[in-house]
Order: C-alpha cells, then sequence, then structure tokens
C-alpha cells in the first residue's frame, strides 16, 4: 500500500492506495465522475471508427466494456461488438476521439489505470492522455476524446463491475482531514465545521464555489414549511463543494439545471436538502459524497426533468433520501441512480412515479436496520395526491437485485 498527502480546498487530503487497486480481468461499466453518466457506444454499433459518447447508465450492450491484461496495461473492448477502445488514428494529441476500432494490439489501444481517490483515471499508453468528456460537459451524448490528464472530475471514472469481473480491490477511498471527508460507500465519520457563516440570504454560487468546509446557516424556519428561500442557487453547469449546511436552512440548494454537489453535509435538512429543477431530460445532477441527517419527509426533490446521480452519500433519520415530485405543476419523466449508499434509520431511499417513466438504479447500497428500497407511485396532476402504488424491484421502473442491497 502507497499513501501520500495532497491539498485540496485547503484540506490535507491522505490518498491511500492500496496493492490490489487494480481491477481483474471481466466486464464493467465506466461511469464519469464529473457527470455520473456512462460510456457508451451510441446506438450500440458494431462499426469501427465509432466515436464513445456518455449516457445515462443503463447496464446495456453498448455501455458494459471487456477489460483483459494487456503487459502494465489493460486492452478494452465492446462487449457487444468485440471491438478495442483506441485513439483515432493512433494520435498522441489532445482532443482526439476516442473510439472503438478492430483490435491489432497496437499501444494506441492499450489503457492503464491509475487509482484517482475512489476513481481511476484511464489513461492511453501510446500519448499518456486520459479520456475524457469533451469540453468536461455533463450532457447526455457528450463525446469522449483524449486529454492532458490533471484532477478534472471529467476525466475519472467510477469501475462498476458489470458480471464476470470483480469490484477494483476496492476502489482506493480518499480521506479528508479534519473529519471533512468522503466516507467510501458512505460509510465515513460526520465532518467538523471549520467555521461558520450566517447567511440570511439565498446565494448564487456561480459556476464554482468551495465552501473550505464551513457551516452555513440562517434561512426560514428550520422546519418543514414549503416555499422557504433556498441557501444556495446553483446555475446550470456549476458545482458547490466542501461545505456543512445547518438548520435554519431554508430549502437547501437549488439546481437550476445541471449541477454538481460535492462533499456537501446537511446537519439538520429543512424543508429539503436539494431540489433538482431543470426542465430538460438531458439534465445530469451528481450528488458525490457527503450527507444529511433528519429529513423529516424528505432529502432530495427532484421536481424537474432528467437524472439524479447519488454516490458515495450517507443517510440518517430521515423519511425518503429521493423523491420524484408526484405532484409538480408540469409532469417529467425522472431517473435516479444510487451507488454506494448508507441508509441508517431512514424509511425509503426512493418514490417515483412509474406512470411518467421513472426509474430508479442501485448498487453499492448498505442498510442498517430497516428500509423500504423503492416505492412505487401513481403521479397525478397538481391538486391532487399522488397514490402509492407498490413497491420492491421489478426489473422495469425499480431495478436492483439482492446483491445490491447489504442489511447490517
Amino acid at each position: 500500500m502507497t499513501a501520500g498527502l495532497m491539498m485540496t480546498g485547503g484540506l490535507a487530503v491522505l490518498i491511500t492506495t492500496p496493492a490490489s487497486a487494480a481491477p481483474s480481468n471481466g466486464n464493467y461499466t465506466l461511469a464519469n465522475a464529473g457527470s455520473g453518466l456512462c460510456a457508451a457506444v451510441p446506438g450500440q454499433s458494431a462499426s469501427d471508427g465509432v466515436q464513445l459518447v456518455q449516457a445515462t447508465c443503463a447496464g446495456t450492450a453498448g455501455q458494459v466494456f471487456t477489460f483483459t491484461a494487456s503487459g502494465s496495461g489493460f486492452q478494452i473492448k465492446a462487449a457487444h461488438s468485440g471491438k478495442c477502445l483506441g485513439v483515432r488514428d493512433a494520435s498522441t494529441s489532445a482532443g482526439k476521439p476516442v473510439q472503438q476500432e478492430s483490435c491489432t494490439g497496437a499501444a494506441s489501444q492499450t489503457w492503464q489505470l491509475t487509482a484517482s481517490g475512489s476513481n481511476y483515471r484511464v489513461v492511453n499508453t501510446n500519448g499518456g492522455k486520459c479520456l475524457n468528456v469533451k469540453d468536461n460537459s455533463t450532457a447526455v451524448n457528450a463525446l469522449l476524446q483524449q486529454n492532458s490528464c490533471d484532477s478534472a472530475a471529467t476525466k475519472q471514472w467510477t469501475l462498476r463491475p458489470a458480471g464476470g469481473g470483480t469490484s477494483p480491490g476496492p476502489n482506493p477511498t480518499p480521506t479528508v482531514t479534519p473529519t471533512g471527508g468522503t466516507g467510501g460507500g458512505g460509510s465515513g465519520p460526520w465532518p467538523s465545521d471549520t467555521g461558520s457563516v450566517h447567511q440570511t440570504t439565498t446565494r448564487n454560487t456561480g459556476s464554482f464555489f468551495d465552501g473550505g468546509m464551513k457551516r452555513y446557516y440562517g434561512i426560514g424556519d428550520g422546519g418543514q414549511s414549503e416555499s422557504q428561500d433556498p441557501m444556495f442557487v446553483v446555475p446550470n453547469g456549476g458545482t458547490i463543494q466542501n461545505v456543512i449546511i445547518d438548520a435554519p436552512a431554508g430549502d437547501g440548494i437549488h439546481c437550476e439545471g445541471s449541477c454538481t454537489i460535492r462533499n456537501v453535509w446537511w446537519n439538520d435538512v429543512g424543508e429539503d436538502a436539494a431540489t433538482f429543477k431543470s426542465s430538460s431530460s438531458s439534465a445530469t445532477y451528481l450528488v458525490d459524497g457527503g450527507g444529511a441527517k433528519s429529513g423529516s419527509d424528505k432529502v432530495f426533490q427532484h421536481n424537474g426533468a432528467g437524472t439524479v446521480t447519488i454516490k458515495n452519500f450517507q443517510v440518517h433519520s430521515s423519511g425518503k433520501l429521493y423523491r420524484a415530485c408526484g405532484n409538480c405543476s408540469t409532469s417529467y419523466q425522472r431517473h435516479v441512480v444510487m451507488d454506494g449508499v448508507t441508509a441508517r434509520t431512514t424509511k425509503v431511499l426512493a418514490g417515483i412515479n412509474t406512470n411518467w417513466g421513472d426509474t430508479a438504479r442501485f448498487s453499492r447500497i448498505t442498510v442498517y436496520g430497516s428500509a423500504v428500497i423503492c416505492e412505487k407511485y401513481r403521479g397525478v396532476p397538481k391538486g391532487s395526491e399522488p397514490v402509492k402504488i407498490g413497491e420492491g424491484a421489478d426489473g422495469v421502473n425499480c431495478l436492483y437485485s439482492s446483491s445490491d442491497i447489504t442489511y447490517r
């Protein structure tokens, strides 16, 4: 095992990399750490020269890749076509497309995996550049390419076994001090703040806001009353990270479009912890790390369209972790993906509306005590109350198997 310190946001990060961090040969999906979307061959094409994109994770053909050790790296094949991931024209230049192509054993078709926190950089052996999303986009169908390696989240990937593979060791997990870190799989210690900020008006975060692990509070009544102002508004494409939110916190965080909420902790959820509001079906909202306590009704409210991904998150003493709105003024199809979530004294992980085609996918879930994993509702027009019509895995809307859930 190796270890080292890295400074991020003024905090010391201890990175530990197990010797067993490299994955075994087998099938995996590749989920992008910046968007929560998965690498995919568009249209499940079997043709040479098709550039990869990122798409909503479904584990379907075109999103499953076979890793086979090759020297110090891996050959990565699209499982449905048997073709290799390579760089167009075997180029070593930044911005060149990553595509599927007939396997030749060329260096441009060989990739090394470098541990990066709880993820990996996928590095082309030929040019030493990283698998990346063009323009660091978080949008569905954004193109994949190679680019210079740095700390950008869109140049980091989570490997998820897709049958025939084993988890990578497990993925190395960052530990941030002082007690302000993300626990891998939502199991780390609850952080202490580095100071407090009394904030009485909503703050627009702009494209990026780092709170330095300070505790923010001061809006609303600290309870569940509706239509409270949020503490933070994150515009489309924005990121908020390293924040502790405490009561009174109004309606928490509003994501106006695609957004990233990274290492944010709610000591006490007020009306909601975060609300996702974009009307675009391609909107992607990523909650990466952090945790929430005392969401007596729900923690995350999905009023808009698109896909919410919640990973490496812990929830305590709450009603629902996620609810797709069942009676908003506009009805949308909504999707949620949960990976590496730990729930304690929480009644329900997700509530969705099956009549609108909502889906909920679960992996690496740990439940202390008991919880309903997925509740199904019939969504209704505003002014009515949605009706619960069932619960449990069904292979259509609520997607998980017994191996995805661990009870303690």
